[in-house]
């Protein structure tokens, strides 16, 4: 249930939330395999520090699921969701055509959260994402806790993907 007088608080989903390093491979190959890759996703395994500071802010914020996959995945990434405890809110997702890169549309999906209610706080593993937002205003908290990939990177920057 949404309360619009409770703050925001927004995650994202991979390499903060569900751990990628088992799907990573995907990407690692020419070309890049993006069917394999968002079918793999069901299995990711939970980040315990992510998901520990997603329930602890539920507590106090309506939580808002943030996330660069495409909206194909809806139906898995809830279930993932459910699946690993975490408490229901909005999820937005990039649209399946959508290719700009996560720091534009993060950051744009971020602005209008703000229009009349506190966003709390931007849990993102995304260095980009972190940097625009903080110069945005928003208070951020950097996901360290995944093995970074420089394919998921590069996917998200350059790509659009993810």
């Amino acid at each position: 249930m949404t309360n619009s007088n409770r703050p925001v608080a927004v995650f994202d989903l991979d390499n903060t939330l569900a751990d990628t390093a088992h799907r990573q491979r995907f990407l690692e190959r020419k070309p890049r395999d993006w069917a394999a890759f968002f079918a793999a996703a069901p299995q990711d395994p939970p980040l315990a520090e992510g998901v520990t500071l997603a329930l602890r802010n539920a507590e106090e914020c309506e939580l808002v699921y943030l996330t660069g996959r495409p909206a194909r995945c809806r139906r898995d990434t809830l279930d993932w969701l459910a699946a690993h405890g975490l408490p229901e809110g909005r999820l937005y997702m990039r649209s399946d055509g959508d290719r700009r890169p996560a720091r534009v549309t993060k950051l744009e999906l971020l602005r209008g959260l703000a229009q009349g209610r506190e966003v709390r706080m931007l849990v993102d593993d995304d260095e980009l994402v972190c940097q625009d937002a903080e110069r945005a205003g928003f208070t951020v908290v950097r996901a360290r806790w995944a093995s970074p990939s420089a394919a998921l990177r590069d996917a998200q920057e350059r790509e659009g993907r993810t």
